[in-house]
């Protein structure tokens, strides 16, 4: 189980602010659960609160919420709590938060990007066009344009990893996307499958698909293959 250890992703979990949700916690998937009732009893004591945010017109939040200092929220995001987003964050506009989502401080949400029950530590940033449901991002993580983090199975069964013997576990939900270590980045256009976890200061280049285990310090790249033939003349209309 060597390959599910927390401190195997994230180096400091204790500098984040919201680390109670790490406490308790064996396995990543359960840290996602205490999120919920963290984030309850956060938002319940100090809920609909705002401290000196920039919100643009046009902007939706529901629910209760906190959101920090310095955050700046641009027009047409939505917001739908309960919520906890940290101090200097900037959400671009079109972007959609989504409930029982953390995102820590200095963070960033590209535009038109959807964020789903996750856990953004402090100054990772998911770029624009971009999904990650029922996730943790580690500490200064890069979500590329286009990424998506998946988090359901094609045939809506519960997700199943493999620990270091591969042996399967079931992790008691069908709903469950990627544990994305410290400064670990995914390339433009890749996707990674449910159940995927990816060590810290791994980089996944553009356009691969990751799914399993990925080791700390690796770089994943695609294999492209083309194959060009002749095409007829047609007249497009």
């Amino acid at each position: 189980m060597e390959n599910f250890k927390l401190n195997y992703y994230f180096e400091d979990m204790n500098s984040f602010e919201h680390k109670q949700i790490f406490n308790n916690a064996t396995y990543p998937w359960e840290v996602l659960e205490n999120a919920k009732e963290y984030i309850k009893e956060k938002v319940e004591k100090d809920s609909v609160k705002i401290n000196n945010a920039e919100i643009s017109e046009f902007v939706s939040i529901s629910g209760n919420y906190i959101i920090g200092e310095g955050t700046k929220i641009h027009a047409n995001a939505v917001i739908q709590g309960p919520v906890i987003i940290g101090k200097n964050v900037e959400i671009q506009s079109g972007a959609l938060i989504r409930p029982y989502t953390i995102i820590g401080d200095n963070c960033v949400v590209g535009h038109a990007s959807e964020i789903k029950h996750a856990i953004l530590q402090n100054k990772a940033k998911v770029a624009s066009l971009a999904f990650v449901g029922d996730s943790i991002l580690g500490r200064s993580a890069r979500i590329g344009s286009g990424v998506i983090c998946a988090n359901r199975r094609f045939d809506q069964k519960n997700i199943t990893v493999k620990n270091s013997n591969s042996e399967k576990i079931d992790v008691g939900t069908d709903f469950f996307g990627s544990i994305i270590g410290d400064n670990s980045r995914l390339g433009a256009n890749s996707t990674a499958l449910p159940g995927a976890f990816i060590g810290k200061y791994t980089w996944i280049l553009p356009n691969v698909q990751v799914r399993g285990f990925v080791e700390s310090k690796k770089r994943v790249f695609p294999v492209m293959s083309t194959r060009i033939e002749e095409n007829e003349i047609i007249e497009l209309k």
